[in-house]
């Protein structure tokens, strides 16, 4: 995959504004949060299928003020961004703008969050 300066920076810049940021990123699995962790993310991260079902999720998810979405792009993906989205919009706040801020920098290269391990080493 060709990777531009442009992108390599701009994500930079992505993964910095998420690390100061107050709010807990949700990725699907632990392949996504280890992809977040070795691109510097050091912030909370709430893995969706560690709770055992959508339900559950919500409820731990909305003790946090703002919550960070970032499933992936597939079908499953947008179905648990919008069931996700219905089951929290009145408890917490729901932040969007990261994910589209990703498929904006990446030009949509990267449809799964895991896939980001493949800019690991541009990070030092």
């Amino acid at each position: 995959m060709l990777v531009t300066e442009q992108e390599i920076s701009e994500l930079q810049r992505f993964v910095f504004q998420l690390n100061s940021g107050d709010g807990v990123v949700v990725v699907e699995g632990k392949r996504d949060f280890n992809a977040l962790r070795k691109l510097g993310y050091q912030g909370k991260i709430l893995e969706f299928h560690k709770f055992g079902g959508i339900n559950n999720f919500a409820d731990s998810a909305a003790k946090y003020k703002k919550v960070i979405l970032l499933f992936d792009r597939d079908k499953k993906g947008r179905y648990l961004t919008g069931k996700t989205i219905q089951l929290l919009q009145r408890r917490t706040k729901i932040d969007l703008s990261y994910k589209k801020k990703l498929r904006q920098i990446t030009k949509g290269k990267i449809m799964f969050i895991e896939q980001l391990v493949c800019y690991e080493s541009y990070f030092a």
